[in-house]
């Protein structure tokens, strides 16, 4: 199995190639450009790189959303052309759910939190459990990921609250965590800890390594029919709609 996967909902542009399990090439960049300017160019380095072959490709996985309305367009036009292009299908990954797959394993409690603006965040609190098998040959345990709270846009401060009913130690992921660390030190009553800075934001090899589950199972729409997940309405179409509200 053959995967690109592309993550382009926040402020890394990510692209990655993953087969049979295993990442074999990662491009990021979080660097004063734009993603329209950076995904393709990366994917071709990628390709060239790797000397991949687009027709050897069974699937395109894409951060679906939420996260940056600009950027999930970005993102959601470029799988949609290579679906197309390719005819294979899509493989959506929520945004939060790809998030938190940069910590697998992890015995906390893991909250990826994007900022949403209007003091409000994207986010979703999940935990690993393992599922009962192990390779006891590799020493290597399997884990599945497990949404205590799907992923939604809410206030820094409700999310604040449903950590602190967990009763367990939370760790802190994602673009929010500059933003939110001062009042998330003044809201949090459990323990709680920040990502390190290589496992913190968007990796498209995260989101490919969980597509790959989704693969087998079936998880996958046609190019044609995949749209964004934005939860929410976008700035210039809430101003509209306060304008035409003021004008009755």
């Amino acid at each position: 199995m053959k995967i690109i996967a592309i993550d382009s909902s926040g402020l890394v542009a990510s692209v990655a190639i993953v087969q049979d399990e295993e990442v074999i090439a990662e491009y990021n960049v979080q660097y004063k450009k734009t993603h329209s300017q950076t995904l393709l160019p990366m994917l071709d380095e990628l390709k060239r790189m790797v000397d991949l072959d687009l027709q050897t490709v069974d699937a395109i996985a894409i951060a679906s959303g939420p996260g940056s309305f600009t950027g999930l367009r970005i993102g959601s036009a470029t799988a949609k052309g290579l679906g197309l292009a390719l005819e294979i299908p899509i493989i959506e990954i929520p945004t939060l759910d790809g998030l938190a797959c940069n910590l697998y394993g992890s015995d906390k409690v893991v909250c990826p939190i994007m900022d949403a603006r209007r003091n409000q965040v994207y986010t979703g609190l999940y935990s690993y459990i393992e599922d009962g098998q192990s390779d006891e040959q590799e020493q290597r345990f399997h884990y599945t990921l497990v949404p205590i709270l799907s992923q939604c846009a809410v206030p820094i401060e409700e999310i604040a609250e449903k950590c602190n009913e967990q009763q367990k130690e939370i760790i802190f992921l994602g673009d929010g965590v500059p933003v939110f660390a001062e009042q998330l030190k003044n809201l949090m009553k459990v323990p709680y800890s920040f990502a390190p800075a290589h496992l913190n934001k968007q990796r498209a090899g995260a989101v490919g390594a969980l597509a790959e589950k989704y693969y087998r199972e079936g998880k996958t729409v046609t190019a044609a029919e995949h749209q964004p997940e934005y939860l929410r309405i976008s700035q210039a179409e809430r101003e509209r709609a306060e304008r035409e509200a003021g004008k009755r």
